[in-house]
């Protein structure tokens, strides 16, 4: 009898436990390949929500990379001026915009910039990140502490590394810009 509630509680921890880390794993299509992505929850909890509303809402799809330098970072999320399929798409406005949403209160932590790190964009503001984010190429310390990280690549890292880089003189303005084909949860 004991044997057989042993083996149903580690089932059930087991099973409760995999679906607790499915709702947060999220797919990013790009023109290369998925990367899959797992959201820190518990460290960034209104920027997880907001990052899967948008997704799930269809508001990243083909949304642009719009910055992307090399060696540090690939920024993309405007999905006021950075959907290359609206009528609103203006490529020289890209990265001012953000969502209808209001602002979000940062929710800094001490989860470092590594290579595959997700966080958010924002102004000067610390309270201004909305709905662009960026992926790090590399660990770029002198971010922590002051971005809020989100998530992190667990998957296809190679296919954020193929993203179209931007141009060094130019802050990383990409022309014709690589976009996010599909972004939503699993």
């Amino acid at each position: 009898m004991i044997k057989n509630i042993s083996k149903f509680l580690i089932l059930f921890f087991f099973l409760t436990n995999n679906i607790t880390a499915e709702e947060n794993l999220m797919i990013l299509k790009l023109k290369h390949g998925d990367v899959k992505i797992e959201l820190f929850p518990d460290v960034a909890p209104k920027h997880v929500e907001r990052i899967k509303k948008l997704a799930n809402d269809g508001k990243y799809d083909s949304v642009v990379f719009h910055r992307v330098i090399e060696g540090f970072m690939a920024q993309t999320g405007d999905v006021q001026f950075g959907n290359s399929s609206s009528s609103d798409y203006d490529l020289r406005r890209v990265g001012t915009g953000g969502s209808s949403l209001p602002d979000l209160q940062s929710e800094f932590s001490d989860i470092p910039h590594m290579r595959g790190t997700l966080s958010m964009a924002r102004s000067q503001d610390p309270n201004s990140a909305n709905s662009q984010f960026f992926i790090c190429f590399k660990a770029a310390p002198f971010l922590d502490r002051q971005y809020t990280v989100f998530g992190k690549v667990i998957e296809g890292m190679e296919n954020v590394d193929k993203i179209k880089k931007g141009n060094q003189d130019q802050n990383g303005s990409v022309e014709n810009p690589d976009k996010i084909i599909n972004f939503k949860s699993i």
